[in-house]
C-alpha cells in the first residue's frame, strides 16, 4: 500500500467521523492512542522482547 493510499484512507475515515459529530481533534487523539497501543504491542513481540 502506498503512502498516498494510506493518507487517503485516514482522511476518508476522518470525514465519516466528522459527519457523525466527531471533531478532527478528537479523531487525532484516538488515532494517536491506537498507534501508541499498536507500537507497545509490537514491542512485546520478538525480536524486541529480549527478556
Amino acid at each position: 500500500m502506498t503512502e498516498s493510499a494510506i493518507i487517503s484512507k485516514i482522511w476518508n475515515m476522518a470525514n465519516v467521523l466528522r459527519d457523525d459529530g466527531v471533531s478532527y481533534g478528537d479523531y487525532l487523539k484516538q488515532i494517536t492512542y491506537l498507534h501508541f497501543l499498536k507500537m507497545a504491542d509490537e514491542m512485546n513481540k520478538p525480536p524486541y522482547n529480549r527478556g
